[in-house]
């Protein structure tokens, strides 16, 4: 499947420069909907900014440009000639580090929020606007790349401080969003499973819930052990430093205070008063939440700076266990490894996910507490999608039905409706942009080291704070038919 997409993903990048390449990629391309290929390739254009946000901030980078020719010389500015050498030398200090990385991600939110409000209200792809969405790739790539230039010859002034505030803003939104999504999928599931309960009576959905439960239950209970064990231990110090207070305190705060709150959540999921306003309210939902609270937990403990309170890992590979006594290397810094190249790949690749998913109709409908959709059903959705609409095929190379492998199309099938909230989309893009620019510069300590992505307490508070939001949430969404009662919750 991601061999497919990325095929003709590639496709329209080629269609992007010309009628030759075009043919010869869409060759190759297979048949693909028009509202899935859209997706790649503003997911592509996220991608890539991303890749230079990374380059801008890699280790070394500032190094090595000073050792570039017309780079050389410290507070050199731009189109100075040297009489002698008669040659340029610039400043290139402004193309690296934390506040290129503002300028980068400030044109490529701008982007994004410029194309959620020309999007707004469309319906279907008979809209002229479906055009901008769906096409123009070449000169839609242009114009960003012409937007980050132009971010780059803002004054510097107050412009980092700013904008650092508005990205936190943006960062924490779409974090909140991702929550709210987290709860109401709670909810979702064990509605859907008492439901079928209720319907069949079946003993096999009675036996499911109390599993999963369980399950859950069992998963947060071990998640806790581990962390005292691993987590809240210093590791072996040496005598001047055993007097030292004990470092790990934190840690033990952390893991404390949570699971003192997520039993407080999982008693009031089943008072009797909350049953009465939610009958299908239980503990699936609050198991679901405390399992997820414990996954953030250890995330924030992970990402703390301090290696007194982290397990050595790399003895579990070598000697075949890992203790909290095993001392770490003297002067151990955080380095920009393999290990973290694989978290950063995989962290962006839920990063996109999240903001691809959160923007289908479905979701969008529920953020914004509206009821209606823009297509009638699930099952109109599926037939537009499947069943190729000739009169709006848009045909690259060959013709034929897409489906039976004929030819090679991208053809359009949102004609009845949107696949899915095209403005919500790229409010979701630019929210992820911000938050994306945010992880990458440590939040509200920003700096231009990217080995400290993965250790610093700036997104240990983030996480420890977002959890403690997910659990408020979830606490809200069982309190509040009881406290507005005047309203409607469905």
């Amino acid at each position: 499947m991601g061999a497919v997409l990325g095929v003709c993903s590639a496709a329209q990048l080629a269609c992007c420069c010309g009628s030759a390449a075009c043919s010869l990629c869409c060759a190759a391309c297979p048949s693909c909907k028009n509202s899935t290929s859209s997706r790649i390739m503003y997911a592509v254009m996220m991608l890539l900014g991303t890749i230079v946000a990374c380059i801008m901030l890699s280790p070394g980078l500032q190094t090595a440009l000073e050792k570039v020719p017309f780079c050389e010389g410290e507070g050199a500015k731009a189109s100075i000639t040297d009489a002698v050498t008669n040659t340029v030398q610039l400043d290139c200090s402004g193309i690296v580090g934390y506040l290129a990385v503002y300028r980068l991600c400030f044109a490529m939110s701008l982007f994004f929020f410029v194309m959620a409000l020309l999007m707004v209200g469309v319906k279907s792809s008979k809209d002229p606007r479906a055009a901008i969405q769906n096409g123009f790739w070449g000169i839609k790539y242009l114009i960003l790349i012409g937007a980050i230039v132009g971010a780059f010859f803002i004054p510097h002034g107050q412009f980092g401080q700013v904008w650092m505030y508005f990205g936190m803003i943006g960062g924490f939104l779409f974090i909140l969003i991702q929550l709210v999504l987290i709860i109401d999928f709670a909810h979702s599931w064990a509605e859907a499973w008492v439901d079928k309960y209720e319907e069949t009576e079946s003993k096999g959905w009675y036996c499911a819930l109390l599993s999963c439960t369980f399950f859950n239950y069992a998963l947060a209970i071990t998640a806790v052990v581990l962390f005292y064990v691993f987590y809240t231990t210093p590791i072996k110090v040496t005598p001047p430093q055993a007097i030292q207070t004990d470092s790990c305190s934190l840690h033990k705060f952390f893991i404390s205070f949570n699971l003192i709150l997520c039993v407080i959540v999982s008693i009031i999921s089943v008072l009797p008063k909350i049953q009465d306003s939610q009958p299908r309210s239980g503990l699936l939902q609050a198991s679901v939440i405390t399992l997820y609270t414990m996954y953030l937990t250890w995330s924030a403990m992970t990402n703390a700076p301090d290696e007194n309170c982290k397990p050595n890992w790399d003895s579990l590979i070598d000697n075949g266990q890992a203790t909290p006594t095993d001392e770490p290397p003297k002067n151990h810094e955080p380095t920009f490894d393999g290990e973290s190249i694989a978290s950063l790949v995989i962290w962006f690749c839920c990063v996109l996910y999240s903001s691809i998913r959160t923007a289908s109709n479905s979701q969008a409908s529920k953020l914004t507490m509206s009821d209606k959709v823009l297509l009638k059903d699930d099952s109109t959705r599926r037939n537009s999608g499947d069943i190729p609409l000739v009169a709006s095929e848009v045909q690259q190379g060959g013709a034929g039905d897409p489906e039976a492998g004929d030819g090679h199309h991208v053809w359009d099938n949102e004609e009845e409706g949107v696949a899915y909230s095209w403005s919500f989309f790229h409010i979701m893009f630019g929210l992820a942009t911000l938050y994306v620019m945010m992880t990458l510069t440590n939040w509200f300590t920003p700096n231009s080291n990217l080995t400290t992505l993965s250790s610093n307490m700036a997104a240990v508070w983030v996480k420890i704070v977002s959890s403690w939001i997910c659990l408020a949430l979830y606490t809200w969404t069982l309190v509040a038919p009881i406290i507005l009662s005047n309203r409607t919750f469905d």
